[in-house]
């Protein structure tokens, strides 16, 4: 039994997470690796998957050793194994996590799952066996 972290702040981490993770990825990609915003529209397809595997990279690495990105740490909230206190997801389970939570946002479905459980888990932290928990730190 724990106190489910609320959608509110989950949001509130995810937009700092984007301002502080995918923003400087875009910069980056766009205008120091592929020159230009005309060579990124000329090579989109080159150009996402730089943005995407890095993304990617930066935020399973968070999430497999600290348990928390900058956003989820400036609202105290930590991703565990389920069924553990303070233990961070493995490498494997924050994969599955990353992969079923660009899922959970291009459906809609499985970010709207947290609206209608008790616990206010996502399709992401059910397939991937992790809860978001707030700590104090």
């Amino acid at each position: 039994s724990f106190n489910p972290v609320s959608i509110k702040e989950r949001l509130k981490a995810f937009l700092i997470d984007t301002f502080m993770i995918t923003m400087p990825i875009f910069y980056i990609t766009i205008y120091l690796i592929m020159g230009s915003r005309e060579e990124f529209r000329d090579n989109m397809a080159t150009g996402w998957i730089y943005i995407i595997f890095s993304h990617f990279s930066i935020v399973v690495l968070f999430w497999s050793k600290l348990g928390q990105t900058p956003g989820l740490k400036a609202y105290s909230i930590k991703i565990v194994k389920e069924g553990s206190v303070f233990e961070n997801p493995s490498y494997i389970s924050s994969v599955v996590r990353y992969i079923c939570m660009q899922i959970s946002i291009f459906s809609v479905i499985g970010n709207l799952m947290a609206f209608f459980r008790k616990d206010k888990k996502t399709f992401h932290d059910l397939v991937s066996v992790t809860k978001l928990i707030k700590v104090n730190e």
